[in-house]
């Protein structure tokens, strides 16, 4: 492929303009299996190359080490890079494994500044709230965050998986640049409410796992296939009966992928892409990985345009799902619409 750097948009009305592509990099430090240092970190410098400019992270991910591993990198970049980061998901010191939701103005002054300590930078250019407490008013925590705004700790706000009600009152305490939610062939919950919420108040869209956590790269089949500390092996879409029927609805995928001599990570990317026309709003998916070579695929995507033909052989495929997102939806936006 050539080495051209990708299109741009807007984070919200007054953000950066940052690549149509973002890149997520939790699985650098945490969640899918083992990974490798250097290849995270040429994954990183090959990304920036090719135009990718929004890197996104959060202090639940390994508990503060990819924000560690990530700062060399931000530090070098300082002037390219978009740094997006989270708070909301707790550690209790006295068990590492369970995440508490806190969106209580100490904790949030607290987490930002062990985030920027960990990342070594003197401002966040994108601070989300990771998950919504809806015991804690969100017109609070976005008061809060907006402080951390006016003290130029944070220059702009992000949520993510809120419900189009919980962006409505968030934006009326300040504006929101983008909001975070999982948006993929296999997860089109949010079009319904969320997607016209954020088209009408100027909020961009970033889609999280819009290759559906890997499984619609076809790279894995069924939980089994993971390595024994990924954590995708306690979510429902990979285990079971539920396994079996989804991964019979990638044939579509394949078919429009063959068309273009593609992938079919390429063509699910690229229908992700092309929701920003679809529905008259930026969108800027985040696809994580850790590898250059499939930094290179997945930007490749955005050069790919579906006919009418294709979107209606995509089309029925996120109906026939089997199996929530999250064993508890209650922590995903559709869990409170």
């Amino acid at each position: 492929m050539t080495d051209s750097r990708i299109a741009t948009a807007r984070l919200g009305a007054t953000g950066p303009e940052v690549g149509v592509q973002g890149l997520g990099c939790m699985g650098m430090s945490f969640g899918y299996g083992p990974s490798d240092a250097d290849e995270s970190r040429a994954t990183l410098e090959r990304a920036l190359e090719l135009g990718v400019t929004l890197y996104d992270t959060a202090d639940a991910y390994g508990a503060g080490e990819n924000e560690k591993f990530l700062s060399p990198f931000f530090k070098a970049h300082r002037d390219e890079v978009v740094i997006a980061t989270k708070f909301a998901l707790s550690i209790p010191p006295d068990d590492p494994t369970r995440r508490v939701i806190r969106n209580d103005a100490p904790y949030i002054r607290q987490a930002v500044e062990a985030s920027l300590r960990r990342l070594d930078v003197d401002v966040i250019d994108l601070y989300y709230m990771h998950r919504r407490d809806v015991n804690v008013p969100i017109e609070e925590t976005v008061a809060v965050m907006a402080e951390l705004v006016r003290e130029g700790k944070v220059k702009h706000l992000g949520l993510s998986e809120v419900t189009a009600h919980e962006l409505r009152a968030a934006q009326s305490v300040h504006p929101i640049a983008a909001v975070q939610s999982e948006w993929s062939l296999f997860s089109r919950d949010i079009e319904t409410n969320v997607v016209p919420a954020a088209r009408e108040l100027g909020v961009t869209l970033v889609p999280y796992s819009p290759l559906g956590r890997g499984f619609l790269t076809g790279s894995f089949a069924k939980a089994e296939d993971l390595t024994a500390g990924d954590f995708r092996r306690q979510q429902p879409r990979f285990t079971g009966d539920n396994a079996t029927t989804n991964a019979a609805l990638l044939a579509p995928i394949r078919k429009v992928a063959e068309a273009h001599g593609s992938t079919p990570g390429q063509i699910a990317l690229a229908w992700v892409q092309q929701q920003a026309a679809m529905h008259g709003l930026p969108v800027i998916p985040i696809p994580g990985t850790r590898k250059p070579t499939r930094v290179e695929e997945n930007v490749g995507a955005t050069r790919i345009v579906l006919g009418e033909e294709e979107m209606e052989l995509l089309e029925p495929i996120a109906a026939k799902v089997a199996g929530d997102r999250y064993a508890d939806m209650r922590f995903a936006s559709a869990g409170r619409e």
